[in-house]
């Protein structure tokens, strides 16, 4: 609320892991929210608990082609798009459009309302990195025509077009780096680690373990990530901002700690590491700290099992 009227965002991607839980976010902040989604990778059952909520309304659009919604809006939160290897190789062209044309009309639209704009980047815009960890000043290890390249280079273009409309238009936009972020509404076949594992872990199957393990990576719970968002949402901050975890492990390791975690008997196998695949992942999070006074505060062993108690739940229902 301001002034007595309500605020209002939209969020595209709304119905996909992370913009569910920002869509929750935010209604239970007292917004009206708008989700826009084409359920390329998003379900219907991720935002089945907001159908007649007095604020949310659902709109099934493609938002690479257009992006239409009458009605104020104060806030544009650009979030669609694939984000596992899975998804974003099953789709790599729709990848590359919804970071560009789909940037390119949430811009407009923001433009067009008057509306603060917030972009759902990635670490992937750091590659496989030589830096470590990594700030927001390094410019990254990007493999442009590799298969990995058309999410890190559509990332890469979504926050060119974010800075220049910044710039040229005066308007006001923020940037998020997301790292990687787990917890419950992952799809069960999402295709990264965290959900690979658990579902294998908690099936009986061998945990598929890409490389010898060595490579690390830092995972951060939803409801942290979230709370981030919406602390850059509100800020001065124009520049990007890193929000993850700095708690860094190797992915054998955290294999490991899933079976342990669920008691399972499952065994480790290793496969073929994909090409491109970062060696190292973990964000340095010095300008998260100082500018929106926000670090993670859930543990990654509650966390999981936080997300090991959803899954279990989603297995007996499919």
């Amino acid at each position: 609320m301001e002034g007595g009227k309500i605020k209002s965002a939209l969020v595209t991607g709304g119905a996909g892991f992370i913009g569910r839980h920002l869509c929750k976010h935010l209604l239970d902040k007292g917004f009206r929210v708008v989700c826009v989604d084409n359920l390329i990778t998003g379900s219907l059952a991720n935002i089945d608990e907001f159908k007649g909520h007095p604020d949310f309304e659902f709109l099934n659009q493609n938002v690479a082609e257009h992006i239409s919604c009458s009605g104020k809006i104060d806030y544009v939160l650009h979030f669609a798009s694939p984000a596992s290897p899975a998804d974003y190789l099953k789709y790599p062209i729709p990848t590359l459009k919804v970071g560009s044309l789909g940037t390119h009309n949430a811009l407009g639209l923001a433009k067009d309302k008057g509306a603060v704009f917030m972009l759902a980047s990635t670490s992937e815009v750091y590659g496989d990195p030589l830096v470590h960890p990594q700030p927001e000043s390094y410019w990254g290890n990007v493999n442009p025509i590799g298969p990995r390249g058309v999410y890190d280079e559509a990332k890469r273009f979504a926050e060119a077009i974010t800075m220049a409309y910044h710039r040229q238009h005066r308007m006001d936009t923020k940037i998020v780096r997301i790292f990687n972020t787990f917890g419950p509404y992952m799809r069960l076949n999402d295709g990264r680690a965290v959900p690979n594992f658990i579902w294998q872990a908690l099936n009986g199957r061998p945990l598929t373990v890409f490389g010898d393990g060595s490579q690390t990576r830092s995972f951060c719970y939803i409801s942290d990530l979230v709370d981030g968002i919406f602390r850059l949402m509100l800020s001065s901050v124009n520049e990007p901002v890193n929000l993850g975890n700095s708690e860094e492990l190797p992915i054998l390791e955290f294999a490991r700690k899933i079976i342990a975690l669920t008691g399972s008997r499952s065994s480790i196998v290793f496969r073929k590491l994909p090409q491109d695949d970062p060696k190292n992942r973990r964000p340095d999070l010095a300008k998260a700290r100082k500018l929106l006074k926000w670090e993670p505060k859930v543990s990654l062993e509650e966390g999981l099992n936080l997300t090991v108690e959803w899954f279990k739940s989603e297995i007996k229902r499919a």
